[in-house]
């Protein structure tokens, strides 16, 4: 094989298969990345065999077709350092050389015969569904704060995607909880006819992220028992879906919290990074004394010190005392569109509702601490 491109094509698509492939080294091949030259086209693909990503490049120079596995991490790291526009040369010179000259560097990369490289089957049987591009990475960037990280509970490691109902219009809806605080955001769509509800791993999350910020394509989804594709122009991403039950999440949403605070959202995120920064463990409880027209909010940490600071409020109710973990409120916050957080609230012991007047579509729930 032997080709022509230009690195700031191929590095963009290496890019995001840094996220993809295997840095544990349990298997040799799935650190490295797969160059396919064929049909005028170059194919990227990486995978962990749990996710597969895809990219073609069609503005490539071929002068003969084949395919090899080298490196990922070493490749990415070498066309980080060569300039800008510069002109790629690759050539496979044996089974287990790859050459690389630009400018005046020559590089000799390692590699592995294509045949240990996993093959997928890129079948589904589910219809697509098309997604606005923004307002899908709005969505998972609303719920992804609320992943768990408990491994045992793994039915948790992810976000649930199901269709909802509200006022004769179909959603796509996404909620992830770690059972200290859950979110929820919901997405229009048309086409819902076989959409097979299903749990997203929290990898293949970030990684369709990664994906979304850096493009303006669009956006399609397909999904089957157990796995589901995104397709973003060239660009393809194929992941296992999790095996296991998402709980009744709805049993632990709030309906009668009937005493309603109003915050500027910037205060809030700045007064509680302010009185938490005593704390080197930004896990550190924050106490809210809530009045009429203000909230306290104080950290006290027996290591280091406490800190202290009042904001204007508007509060419905007589005076509530209530604490939070100050990471979960900062999260939950920032993802906020509106200038005023609204927190409904019922006691200083019940789950709390937060919502975003901005959008209706999200809202989060948040278990209060005893601290």
């Amino acid at each position: 094989m032997q080709f022509v491109v230009k690195r700031d094509i191929l590095l963009k698509s290496l890019n995001f298969v840094q996220g993809v492939v295997e840095k544990k080294n349990t298997l040799p091949i799935l650190s490295n990345v797969l160059l396919q030259l064929k049909d005028k086209k170059l194919s990227i693909i990486a995978t962990d065999l749990d996710i597969i990503f895809y990219d073609e490049i069609s503005e490539v120079k071929i002068l003969k077709e084949g395919s090899t596995t080298t490196s990922a991490a070493i490749l990415y790291d070498i066309l980080r350092k060569i300039s800008s526009n510069s002109e790629l040369n690759f050539e496979l010179k044996s089974e287990n050389k790859l050459s690389l000259k630009s400018e005046n560097a020559d590089f000799n990369l390692l590699c592995l015969p294509t045949d240990n490289f996993p093959t997928f089957a890129d079948e589904f049987e589910g219809s697509e569904i098309a997604l606005n591009n923004s307002r899908f990475l709005k969505l998972l960037n609303k719920t992804r704060i609320s992943i768990s990280n408990d491994d045992t509970r793994h039915y948790l490691n992810g976000i649930f995607f199901h269709i909802t109902e509200a006022h004769g219009r179909n959603f796509l809806t996404g909620v992830a909880t770690d059972s200290h605080r859950l979110s929820s955001s919901s997405l229009e769509i048309e086409n819902t006819n076989d959409f097979t509800s299903l749990i997203l791993p929290r990898k293949t999350v970030f990684q369709l992220c990664s994906l979304l910020a850096e493009s303006s394509d669009q956006l399609t989804m397909q999904a089957s028992d157990n796995k589901t594709k995104f397709t973003l122009g060239n660009m393809k991403l194929i992941s296992k879906v999790i095996d296991g039950k998402f709980p009744d999440y709805k049993k632990v949403v709030p309906t009668n919290n009937d005493k309603t605070l109003v915050v500027s959202s910037k205060d809030f995120i700045n007064s509680i990074e302010r009185v938490a920064s005593v704390s080197l463990d930004r896990k550190e409880g924050v106490k809210l004394v809530i009045n009429k027209d203000n909230v306290q909010l104080s950290v006290n940490s027996a290591n280091s010190g406490e800190g202290n600071e009042k904001i204007k409020a508007q509060f419905s109710s007589e005076n509530l005392n209530i604490s939070f973990n100050s990471k979960y409120l900062i999260d939950i916050a920032s993802e906020v569109e509106d200038k005023n957080l609204k927190m409904n609230l019922k006691d200083s012991a019940s789950p709390v509702l937060i919502e975003d007047t901005s959008d209706k579509n999200s809202y989060y729930v948040i278990m209060p601490m005893k601290i």
